[in-house]
């Protein structure tokens, strides 16, 4: 493509570069010049423009972003996704339902470093949407770009990006009660980001703070996902919530995670289930670590070491004013 100021009347079949008011209209940047427009900027009193020119094998913004938005998403039913229309350069992907967004970051990247007039902005992995979400942008930032490199970039895009829905129906939810404690509150914020992933809360249970009443209530536990919301946070595998979870005959895959709030959530196995232990934070509807958890494991994630890990890096969230000991207190 070939960008420079031209006199108007060699400019036929470019496209213009910034807007221009004429007599009584304005003429839009991005427009392919034809005669008629020719003649306006000449009535005008317009002798030069600025514009781009498409060489051969080039693609104009339109189709290229096109093109590209369906290397990514080339079955879009299959990836949760709906594709826009091109406009400026730019095709949007929309979530068509719940779930996390999944996307081969590697591939992304090596697709972002081929032109910087190429282009895909995403969400975060992972991240949860819902309908309507937008989920990426292609935007071609030129007015056009050499064909080699979109066919390079289409190659690297394929299939690249998809939501994951949830692949689980219903919960359980175990809440321990004690003395002073904060009883059932909680319930109804749960129950909502249950519901924000088509997840229907079929059962809450209360039973006392204590290992033998929590590991009943486990084993009785009807939902494909098992949740525990507990009275006093857990502060240690052999806490009693976990003993609970392995006096049921389930296990402990992991406590704590680099997130805060949301540092003490664990997450375990029973006959199968996932069981979440979630920490006190989850009362309340701000973002916190378990609902990347939860977001994950509902729609069929797996979740090891290396995940919790990888939460780090952007896993500080928003502030609990309320906290006895706000984290930037004794930086003065």
């Amino acid at each position: 493509m070939i960008f420079d100021e031209l006199p108007v009347s060699a400019a036929e079949g470019c496209i213009l570069a910034h807007s221009i008011d004429l007599l009584g209209r304005r003429l839009r940047k991005g427009v392919t010049l034809n005669k008629d427009h020719l003649d306006e900027l000449t009535r005008a009193g317009i002798t030069h423009i600025s514009a781009a020119r498409l060489q051969e094998r080039d693609i104009a913004e339109d189709a290229a972003a096109v093109a590209l938005a369906k290397a990514l998403v080339p079955y879009p039913e299959q990836a949760g996704l709906r594709l826009s229309a091109a406009f400026t350069g730019r095709v949007n992907l929309i979530a068509t339902g719940a779930g996390v967004v999944s996307q081969n970051v590697k591939k992304l990247i090596a697709l972002n470093s081929i032109d910087s007039m190429i282009s895909l902005a995403t969400l975060p992995q992972y991240q949860q949407v819902s309908t309507g979400s937008l989920v990426g942008t292609v935007k071609i930032i030129s007015y056009g770009v050499s064909g080699d490199k979109l066919q390079a970039a289409c190659k690297l895009a394929q299939a690249a990006i998809k939501v994951l829905p949830p692949v689980m129906r219903s919960a359980s939810l175990i809440v321990s009660v004690s003395k002073g404690g904060p009883g059932e509150k909680g319930v109804e914020t749960i129950r909502q980001r249950l519901a924000a992933l088509n997840i229907t809360l079929v059962e809450v249970v209360t039973t006392p703070h204590q290992t033998q009443e929590m590991a009943h209530a486990l084993k009785d536990a009807s939902g494909d996902l098992i949740l525990m919301l507990t009275s006093s946070a857990t502060s240690d595998l052999n806490d009693t919530a976990p003993k609970a979870v392995r006096a049921a005959g389930g296990n402990i895959e992991r406590f704590g995670m680099p997130v805060d709030p949301g540092n003490l959530l664990f997450l375990g196995a029973l006959t199968g289930k996932p069981v979440i232990g979630f920490p006190g934070c989850v009362r309340s509807p701000a973002l916190n670590g378990a609902d990347w958890v939860l977001s994950r494991i509902a729609c069929g994630v797996t979740l090891d070491d290396h995940s919790f890990a990888e939460m780090a890096i952007g896993g500080l969230l928003k502030e609990i004013p309320t906290r006895p000991q706000p984290r930037r207190r004794s930086e003065g």
